[in-house]
């Protein structure tokens, strides 16, 4: 059988919260043409990563990878 290499999103943000024990929370920011009026403009997500070592601090700008499930909401790990 052929195995699929599947490529694993990554994305690029800045932490917000560090609160959380082995939890981040980063802000995703890109930008969006909009379709009827052409006028680009910034779209944010958060998204809950997990942070095994509690290594990161607010501000930080860091590369997170799409990973299994961990939680309800975390789907991404920091990447190493």
């Amino acid at each position: 059988m052929e195995t699929k290499a599947t490529t694993k999103k990554t994305l690029k943000g800045t932490v917000v919260s560090d609160k959380m024990d082995k939890t981040a929370v980063v802000a995703v920011t890109r930008f969006v043409k909009h379709s009827k009026y052409k006028k680009y403009f910034k779209i944010t997500k958060k998204y809950k990563v997990h942070d095994e070592t509690n290594s990161v601090k607010v501000g930080d700008q860091v590369a997170i990878v799409e990973t299994r499930p961990i939680s309800k909401d975390k789907h991404f790990a920091i990447a190493q």
